[in-house]
């Protein structure tokens, strides 16, 4: 029996895929979108429920690049199944979970573990990706091949990097011939050795030992030139520096197949942040300065800049509740990262398009996804949002097993209402 039709009505749609904002219709029918009308309401089949949207933004559901998800081996910190329904009260609609597990997924068995739990207890779209070396050691290739059959959208080694450059050579001319994503952390971290904080004068300030730029910058330099040698396709996961936007903005010129993301943190947020000693702002990379985060926030919105991730990191207390250079790195960030990101639409720094284009349709394009786009026949992951409903944040309320949130206590505009995935209500904000 086919699941009953959807009409929105008297929607602000907003299409990313096109730049289109404006009132309009849409109607579900079989978990795709059918039809949708700009201005007039397309009549929907007999029987169909009526959501009437009273103005509010009907949008694609955002697609998260990088999220690190505790199943298996730490269900503690954050499961297939809280982390989905914390994705769904953000409006997150397919997370891309990172291989940093136990068992870390460099195997097919555990990729079809992942795929297979997730459909039991997840309520979005997971997709994971796999280890890019055989236990993450940065050594020894794992199989691109059988791994991608087993249903890995992307080759990573989450939040390590492979300090090898023979290793990277060979990983980026695998890629090129099977046509998969290697999707990298770039740091060097020789060179981040026992730092914590940006290098600086806020961490002599502190008393902190910094990470200089150039732990990234080096790493991304290396790994551009050996994109320019093997071809492939590259996605640099996080870049946080002015110097960072430079490299990858001259690597697009070029023609290579280069792609980059930054974290709703480095978009947000600085190393003044930090305060005294706020754990949950220790991250990798670390939080930079502001000329650095103005930098970022102009390149996403001329498009240097291809997504936007929540790199959504569960922690528990025993991890975090230390002091600052002993805690682990890392914040949650799956239902949050739609209300930071809309804070650079009211300050008018990019209009909402803009924003939705990093969130869903670009990271969709990049991982070869049908998401992210208002068109007929793309699947019916949507989110009905208003961006101007101001709260303060309780980290106590939100979906997560854990709780670091680095936006605690902070005021946000915007909440999603609704949120559907392939024409399924998985998510409603009560108020």
């Amino acid at each position: 029996m086919s699941a009953r039709a959807l009409l929105f009505r008297n929607a602000r749609l907003v299409d990313p895929a096109t730049g289109r904002d404006g009132a309009g219709s849409l109607l579900v029918e079989d978990g795709v979108i059918a039809d949708i009308a700009w201005g007039t309401a397309p009549e929907g089949p007999e029987g169909a429920e009526i959501v009437d949207c009273a103005g509010s933004v009907l949008a694609p559901g955002l697609v998260d690049m990088r999220a690190f998800v505790g199943e298996p081996g730490a269900e503690h910190r954050e499961t297939l199944k809280t982390a989905s329904e914390a994705a769904a009260a953000g409006g997150v609609t397919t997370i891309v979970c990172m291989p940093d597990t136990d068992p870390i997924v460099d195997d097919p068995a555990i990729v079809e573990f992942i795929r297979r739990r997730a459909r039991d207890t997840a309520i979005v779209n997971v997709c994971p990706a796999a280890a890019l070396t055989k236990g993450l050691a940065g050594r020894e290739m794992t199989e691109f091949g059988l791994l991608r059959d087993a249903g890995a959208v992307a080759f990573t080694d989450g939040a390590r990097s492979v300090t090898s450059a023979q290793v990277m050579r060979r990983a980026l001319t695998y890629a090129r011939d099977l046509d998969v994503l290697i999707l990298h952390h770039t740091e060097e971290p020789d060179l981040v050795g026992e730092g914590v904080m940006n290098a600086g004068e806020r961490a002599t300030r502190l008393g902190l030992t910094g990470v200089p730029r150039e732990a990234e910058i080096i790493m991304l330099e290396r790994d551009l030139r050996l994109l320019r040698l093997t071809g492939g396709r590259y996605h640099a996961a996080m870049i946080s520096t002015a110097e960072s936007v430079a490299l990858v903005a001259r690597a697009k010129d070029e023609g290579l197949a280069v792609t980059c993301g930054v974290s709703i943190n480095h978009l947000s947020l600085n190393e003044l942040d930090i305060g005294d000693y706020r754990t949950f702002l220790k991250l990798s990379p670390p939080l930079r300065a502001e000329d650095d985060r103005q930098a970022v926030i102009e390149a996403l919105a001329r498009g240097t800049i291809d997504v936007v991730v929540s790199d959504h990191n569960p922690q528990d207390v025993e991890t975090k509740r230390l002091p600052f250079a002993e805690a682990a790195d890392g914040a949650i960030g799956l239902e949050t990262l739609l209300a930071a990101g809309l804070r650079l639409v009211h300050d008018e720094r990019m209009p909402l398009a803009r924003l939705l284009a990093a969130l869903a349709v670009r990271p969709a394009d990049i991982l070869g996804l049908p998401q992210g786009r208002l068109a007929r026949g793309a699947p019916a992951d949507l989110i009905l949002l208003d961006p101007d409903d101001p709260y303060t944040l309780d980290a106590r309320e939100l979906r997560s097993r854990s709780k670091n949130s680095p936006f605690d206590e902070a005021r946000l505009q915007g909440r999603v209402l609704m949120t559907y995935v392939a024409g399924r209500l998985v998510h409603r904000y009560l108020r």
